[in-house]
C-alpha cells in the first residue's frame, strides 16, 4: 500500500510540474538594417508598470541582427498574462533613442502589434494570456 501511494504522489507531482511548462516563441520581423542589435523583452503581469521600456523586471534577450529576423524563445513559464516588446538598437548604444518629444527614433514593436500615437503602448493593450502547457507563437513587426 505504501509503494502505490508513493507512486501516486510521484505521478501527481510530475503532472503539477509539467503543468507549468508553457512556452512563448517570438519572431521579430521587418528588420530593415543589419546594423546594431535587435532585442525583445518578456514582461509578466507583475511588471506591467515598467512596460515597455524599463527592462528591470522583464526578461530581455538581445542578438546581432542577421537576416532581418530575430527569434526569442521563453520556456517553462507559468500560466498568466504577459506582454512582449522588441526594439532595433540601430546604433548599438544599448538604449532606446528618442527625439525631443520622447518619441522613439529607432524601430520598435509590442505584442498584439499595438502602435498608439503620441504615447507609449500600455501593458493592457499588448498583453495576452498564456495557459499551462501552451506554446504561443507571436510575430512582432518592428517599425519606426
Amino acid at each position: 500500500m505504501k509503494i502505490s501511494t508513493r507512486w501516486g504522489l510521484l505521478a501527481v507531482t510530475a503532472l503539477c510540474l509539467n503543468a507549468q511548462a508553457a512556452d512563448i516563441n517570438v519572431t521579430v520581423a521587418n528588420i530593415q538594417s543589419s546594423e546594431g542589435f535587435v532585442g525583445c523583452a518578456l514582461f509578466p503581469a507583475s511588471a506591467a508598470e515598467t512596460f515597455p521600456l524599463d527592462l528591470s523586471k522583464a526578461t530581455p534577450q538581445r542578438a546581432k541582427n542577421e537576416g532581418g529576423v530575430l527569434r526569442c524563445t521563453y520556456t517553462n513559464l507559468p500560466a498568466g498574462s504577459y506582454a512582449v516588446s522588441a526594439a532595433h538598437d540601430v546604433n548599438g548604444n544599448g538604449k532606446p533613442d528618442k527625439n525631443f518629444l520622447g518619441i522613439p527614433t529607432e524601430p520598435w514593436a509590442v505584442s498584439n502589434n499595438v502602435r498608439p500615437t503620441l504615447r507609449p503602448p500600455k501593458f493592457a493593450e499588448a498583453s495576452f494570456s498564456l495557459t499551462a502547457d501552451e506554446v504561443k507563437n507571436i510575430t512582432l513587426r518592428v517599425a519606426q
